[in-house]
Order: structure tokens, then C-alpha cells, then sequence
């Protein structure tokens, strides 16, 4: 089974982060009973780094696609060439903040979810996908127009997946993570710590385990000075 991490900055990482993939390389090689394999055309952090937290996180377990600054309509005509070469099984996909923020409103970003939907398939006809729906960052807290463009564009994701699942090709929504405080589990209000990898990850691995009985419940590996 191939997996592939699809995002923005909170998924890409800067310089010194773990990031949520890493989170979900460690849950998957602990609970997944088959082989499997991380793909994507890229596995560099922000700017070029490689320098990851753990520098033993594995050079094949870094592939993604993400992009700092790139949203749904970055990687909706990205995906289908992505996936068909990386022939991936499984998208993993954390979009729609940077759209909002900087590109596009609710309804136009909604069009790209279906767009980037429309060519994964379109390369991989099977291909499972859970999308993550956008949570509020500290720019919401203090601009009302934007916080419900935010919460606009949820509901129009809720019904781009409700709309466009199939049996072959089914399309899941994940929650927003429980408890996740832009206080305590970002850096700056937007992109995870330590602690916002892991419900980040335990969101997806909710969705893989519930849905799909893709590993298991996730239970975040310990690392020195590295907290919940």
C-alpha cells in the first residue's frame, strides 16, 4: 500500500520540525500490518532543508507532496502526474488554509477540491483519499470575515466529499482534531508544535483505522522532549 502526504506549510515543515508526517511514518511502522511504502515527488522541508528533528527519519519515509505557500489550487493540477507516478493507494490531505488566506474564497477553493479529486482519479481510478478540514488559526480569531469564509468552505468540503465518494474511489472526511488549541499545539498560531503533529496525525490514523482498518489507534511515539 502506497501513502502519500498531501499539504501546505503545516504538512511540508520548516527547518527543525518533526512534522505530522513523521508522526504518521512512526504510527504506520508501528501498527501496519503489511508493506508500505511513502511516496511522492518530493521530501525536503522549507526551503530546501533536510534538516529534520530526527535525522534518522528514514530518506523514503520523507516523501510527500507539500508545499509552503501551495493550496488546493497549487495541487489540483499537481496530483493526477503526482500519483499516477508515484502510483499511490492512499492520499492524505491537509488544504484549504493558504487558499483562503491568500487566493481564493470558499466556493472557488470548494472548485478546486473537486478539481484536484476529478485528476487523482483520473491517474489512479481506486485511490482512497482523506481530507482534513481547515482549522482556524489565530488570523480567524481576530477577523470575523475570514473565519467565516473558513467555516464556509468546511461545509462546501463536507459536501464535496458527501457528493463525490464512490465505493471504488471512496473519499472521507476526517474531524478537526479534538482539543486542538492554536495555543498550545502551534508555534505561531498556524503550524502544529510538537503536540499539533501528533493530533494532526491522530486524525488521519482515526480515519485509515475506523474506515478502512488501516493500522491501528494511534498512540503517539515518545521522543525526549517531545510532550502530548
Amino acid at each position: 500500500m502506497r501513502f502519500m502526504f498531501v499539504g501546505d506549510s503545516m504538512t511540508i515543515g520548516r527547518a527543525g520540525d518533526f512534522t505530522w508526517r513523521y508522526r504518521m511514518w512512526q504510527h504506520l511502522d508501528s501498527t501496519f500490518g503489511g508493506p508500505y511504502r511513502i511516496v511522492g515527488p518530493r521530501s525536503e522541508l522549507y526551503e530546501g532543508s533536510d534538516a529534520y528533528a530526527d535525522p534518522a527519519f528514514p530518506a523514503d519515509a520523507r516523501r510527500h507532496l507539500a508545499g509552503w505557500g501551495e493550496g488546493w489550487q497549487h495541487m489540483a493540477p499537481l496530483i493526477g502526474p503526482a500519483a499516477g507516478a508515484a502510483r499511490a493507494d492512499v492520499l492524505l490531505v491537509s488544504l484549504g488554509l493558504i487558499d483562503l488566506g491568500f487566493y481564493t474564497d470558499a466556493e472557488q477553493t470548494a472548485a478546486n477540491v473537486r478539481r484536484f479529486i476529478a485528476g487523482a482519479r483520473a491517474a489512479r481510478p481506486a485511490v482512497r483519499m482523506v481530507l482534513l478540514p481547515v482549522i482556524p488559526n489565530s488570523r480567524a480569531e481576530e477577523d470575523a470575515p475570514f473565519a467565516a469564509e473558513v467555516a464556509r468552505f468546511n461545509e462546501l468540503l463536507a459536501k464535496a466529499v458527501a457528493d463525490l465518494t464512490t465505493a471504488a474511489s471512496p473519499v472521507l472526511l476526517a474531524a478537526r482534531p479534538d482539543a486542538y488549541d492554536i495555543h498550545h499545539d502551534t508555534y505561531d498560531g498556524t503550524h502544529p508544535n510538537a503536540s499539533g503533529e501528533h493530533r494532526l496525525a491522530g486524525e488521519f490514523a482515526a480515519v485509515l483505522h475506523q474506515a478502512w482498518g488501516i493500522g491501528g489507534p494511534y498512540g503517539p511515539g515518545r521522543v525526549q522532549n517531545d510532550p502530548l
